[in-house]
């Protein structure tokens, strides 16, 4: 039995979603949170292009955040991560990148420095630089992590979607 675009898209938001949620490391400065969602931004993008990675990407983490508690960066997430997900889907599906995983990879980087810099400029503007600038330091450790996780994982799901 095929799965519908739209099926597919709605299984990565919740996918999204889940794995936000599913590990949380708190970042008290700011009331934030480390998490690995990310990672199925990455690779949701990677595979599905601007849509997936706007849609599941912002919607997907926004929706985490309403269900775990943090509804007051709902909002923001909304944006920084529809738009990490954009930059990622739109850059990754240019005929240049496809298949060159080492570029995909940089384009990754740069979603997730987006990522980071949204997230700094939002903190800044509600909590100062202080507290922004000591919740930097996990961002980027989300943004890497994501990265280690999401791009091979979307280039494994490619091989397989391939083969099947």
């Amino acid at each position: 039995m095929a799965v519908g675009p739209l099926a597919r898209l709605a299984l990565l938001t919740a996918l999204v979603a889940a794995a936000t949620l599913a590990l949380r490391v708190p970042m008290p400065a700011t009331e934030g949170y480390i998490n690995l969602g990310d990672a199925l931004i990455i690779a949701g993008a990677l595979l599905g292009g601007v849509r997936a990675g706007v849609l599941a990407g912002g919607v997907g983490s926004a929706l985490a955040d309403l269900l775990g508690g943090y509804s007051h960066w709902a909002p923001f997430t909304l944006v920084i991560k529809g738009l990490e997900g954009a930059l990622i889907g739109w850059l990754g599906h240019r005929p240049w990148a496809q298949g060159r995983w080492l570029l995909l990879g940089v384009i990754s980087a740069a979603g997730m420095a987006w990522m980071v810099m949204g997230y700094l400029a939002v903190e800044f503007v509600l909590y100062g630089p202080g507290p922004a600038l000591l919740s930097l330091w996990g961002n980027i450790v989300q943004g890497g992590a994501s990265l280690v996780c999401g791009v091979p994982l979307a280039a494994a799901l490619r091989r397989r979607l391939k083969t099947s």
